[in-house]
């Protein structure tokens, strides 16, 4: 039998057949773990994923199968981006963040440049509405630059939730 050489791996019991010597999926697939392969055999497809491991060297297919598991997973919760779609959800949070840095930098230098040279009008005031937004007011614009009561900070706050759920296969 392929791999520990007590039961098929996953492949092979899955595919119900026999798991011979040489199976190409038997190390990176073991038989404890039969989820693994089905999630990989669902959205690959075991010929597709053997002709894939069969053009790889050897000390590479580990790292094959661990991208192949990874992005059925993320196929599976997102079928038409897949990685893709978590990549571009991380960078749209990454650009908030970033947006939010620079306006909070601008008026950390609005505020030394006040305390440094007292002919600068007062400070802007803060206000705190119920939806957690905070808007710019008074003179502030004009030292961000900004268009004058028109830009909207918005408190985003990140979710605390796991971009492939609790469902990650590990391998």
């Amino acid at each position: 039998m392929g791999g520990n050489g007590n039961s098929p791996c996953a492949s092979c019991k899955l595919l119900r057949r026999r798991c011979a010597k040489e199976c190409i999926f038997a190390p990176y697939f073991p038989s404890d773990d039969p989820h693994k392969f089905a999630l990989v055999h669902k959205v690959f497809g075991a010929s597709n994923v053997s002709k894939m491991l069969q053009e790889l060297p050897i000390q590479q297919r580990g790292d094959a199968v661990n991208s192949l598991v990874y992005e059925a997973n993320a196929r599976v919760r997102d079928p038409v981006y897949g990685c893709v779609g978590a990549i571009s959800y991380l960078q749209s949070q990454v650009s908030q963040l970033q947006m939010q840095l620079a306006v909070a930098q601008a008026e950390i230098l609005l505020c030394i440049q006040m305390q440094q040279d007292p002919a600068i009008p007062p400070a802007p005031q803060l206000v705190d509405s119920d939806d957690k937004s905070f808007f710019l007011q008074n003179n502030a614009p004009q030292y961000l630059h900004f268009a004058p009561s028109s830009y909207v900070i918005q408190d985003y706050s990140l979710k605390k939730e796991p971009l492939f759920g609790q469902d990650i296969v590990s391998s």
